[in-house]
This record gives C-alpha cells, structure tokens and sequence, in this order.
C-alpha cells in the first residue's frame, strides 16, 4: 500500500497536488485507527516524505481550535507547537501518552518537512533530477525564516499550556525529551 501510494504522488506532473488529494482520502481512515502503535507504524512505513507531510499538516490543522491558512513552513510546524490541542482520537490514553504522541508527530513533521525541502520534492521528478543535478539550493518560502526567539518563545508557550493541565505534576522526562529534541 505505502509503495503504491508513493507512486502515485510521483506520477502527476505536480506531486504537491496529488499528495494533497491523497492525503485528502487517508485522513478520515488515519481518525479511525485505534492504537497509538498502528498510527505510528501506518506514518512510519510510508514512502513519500510529501504524503506524509500533508497527512500530518492535515492532523495538526484538524487539531488546531483556530487553524492557519498558511503553507506548511517552519512557521507553520511552530504554530502547530503552540496552537494544537490533543488529537481528537486519542480520548482513551493517559494525558502524558497524548501530549508525548503529539510531539512525536511534530517532530516528525518537522524531520519528513525537511527532506521534503532539501531533496526538492514538491516538484515533478524529472524537474528534481535537473535540480538535484545543478545541485541546486533548496526553495525555502518567508515563512521558513523563523528565529531562534520565535522557536524560544512557541516552545514556552507549549510548556506553559501542558503545565496547565499538569498542574502539580512534574513534566514527564519523555516529554522533556522530546521538546529537546524538537527545539
């Protein structure tokens, strides 16, 4: 399955296009796997950088009380930081698990939106040969310049909004982990 659909986002002449249209038939069936460890095999296994990329835009934005309209950026990943809230599917697992699979997928996102970018996967393939060829700079958008303050300061927001549902409780060290590591 996760070949065939890798396939078919190469074979259209714009694979941003068709990995949106695809991502678009996946997600309702993604809201409706039951355990953490068969989402995270589905999103793991799959092929295409791009596809996985819109799959987990269209996560993050369906989770996001108040979503953006903008491209999926780094501006855009550190929104999903600060804006989302618990994905809708998980109602059953512990709050910790919850936040901590939140940022699995954000850290996710951020590593499949980065091979994306660098290895020029928005455009055709015979396009990219050129461009891999020429080795060409990466084509980052407005939204990609983020700072190391807009970084500091979405990710305090996080924190702060998952010490509000803590309350008392210490940050669990997986979680602290995972901030690390995706600031």
């Amino acid at each position: 399955l996760q070949r065939m659909l890798s396939i078919a986002v190469e074979v259209d002449r714009s694979p941003n296009c068709s990995s949106c249209k695809i991502a678009d038939v996946i997600f309702p069936f993604i809201l409706n796997i039951p355990l953490r460890s068969q989402r995270e095999a589905f999103l793991n296994t799959m092929d295409s950088q791009l596809l996985r990329c819109k799959v987990l835009e269209l996560m993050f934005q369906h989770s996001c009380e108040v979503p953006t309209n903008m491209p999926l950026s780094l501006a855009k990943i550190l929104y999903f930081l600060s804006h989302s809230m618990l994905l809708q599917y998980q109602e059953e697992a512990a709050i910790c698990e919850r936040w901590d699979e939140m940022l699995q997928y954000l850290t996710l996102l951020l590593l499949s939106y980065q091979n994306v970018v660098l290895g020029h996967l928005r455009s055709a393939l015979s396009e990219r040969m050129d461009l891999i060829i020429k080795k060409a700079k990466p084509k980052l958008q407005d939204d990609d310049h983020i700072t190391q303050l807009d970084i500091h300061l979405n990710v305090e927001n996080f924190l702060g909004r998952l010490q509000q549902v803590l309350g008392e409780e210490p940050f669990p060290q997986q979680i602290k982990e995972k901030v690390q590591m995706l600031q």
